[in-house]
């Protein structure tokens, strides 16, 4: 009997539903809109449509990562039943919540020497750290051992491949990404931005490209030049989108149409609400596995 326990941060991006039956426990980040704070619960404090309708009347939410106390706190009971850790982190590229991690193993481990925690750097975000982490319960329910599923996920990590598009300008410059000209311009060319996370874990911008249906075919594009085997790729892909359901079901499609061997159907997820107060509504991302990410 594995005698571990996987975890990660709610930053996952997964359904509510899916982390429960996969037995992977999360740990919440944090949020607050209109003056409240809120766990980043996986939609069941807020709802997802609630939420982004939210923002799109105008509120500007504000996150907090997991502080190390937040982590010895949702470690420590998992150590007293006598079992080891492995956790995934999401991305030091965009947030300090490892390095919390990280604090947290030091000081518990000095308290539960005989125990053991391993933590990885996903040097991902929302359903692509999903990925890593579907593998990882893949592998668990193999019969990996900890170590075995801990190496698995530190090789393939740089090999999930993340690619976002946003289709609405607005909440970029409500938050000061963007400026109002460049939103203005932006919106009346129809300009979608295309942007992946390098091998750093950071979001980067790569193409600026003009309507929605051109930037749906360049991102299924960039899986046919990344993707494991190309076209013949055999693998999960999970999407994630922020109130745009419609845009992420015409990429499925195009997937599902030109990727014959998919293992499965492509999933697709919601953005988070604390992925989803950096990125407002109209987000559309896509997650696979490739070949290594690295920065150009």
């Amino acid at each position: 009997m594995l005698n571990y326990v996987l975890t990660c941060c709610s930053t996952v991006d997964m359904p509510y539903d899916y982390l429960q039956k996969r037995d992977i426990p999360f740990v919440c980040f944090h949020y607050i809109l209109d003056g409240k704070e809120y766990p980043d619960d996986l939609g069941q404090t807020v709802s997802f449509e609630e939420f982004f309708s939210r923002i799109a009347a105008g509120a500007m939410p504000t996150t907090s990562q997991v502080n190390v106390e937040q982590y010895i706190a949702f470690f420590e009971p998992f150590l007293k039943e006598g079992k080891d850790i492995f956790h995934i982190s999401f991305s030091s590229g965009l947030s300090g919540a490892y390095n919390s991690a990280a604090m947290a193993r030091e000081e518990l481990l000095a308290i539960y020497p005989d125990r053991k925690i391993l933590i990885v750097d996903s040097l991902g975000a929302s359903s692509g750290y999903g990925l890593l982490t579907d593998m990882a319960a893949d592998m668990r329910d193999n019969g990996a051992t900890l170590e075995e599923v801990y190496d698995g996920v530190e090789e393939n990590k740089l090999n999930v491949h993340h690619w976002f598009f946003s289709t609405d300008l607005t909440h970029y410059k409500r938050g000061g990404r963007i400026t109002a000209a460049s939103a203005a311009v932006g919106s009346l060319l129809g300009i979608c931005p295309l942007l992946n996370m390098n091998n750093d874990g950071k979001l980067t911008p790569r193409k600026k490209i003009r309507g929605k249906k051109h930037v749906i075919e360049e991102i299924v594009h960039m899986m046919e030049v990344h993707a494991k085997d190309s076209i013949n790729y055999s693998g999960k892909c999970f999407i994630s989108n922020s109130a745009c359901y419609d845009d992420a079901r015409k990429v499925a499609d195009l997937i599902e149409e030109k990727f014959p061997l998919l293992n499965g159907r492509v999933m697709i997820n919601s953005v988070g609400t604390v992925i989803g107060s950096h990125t407002g509504p109209g987000t559309v991302a896509l997650f696979f596995l490739g070949d290594r990410r690295e920065d150009e």
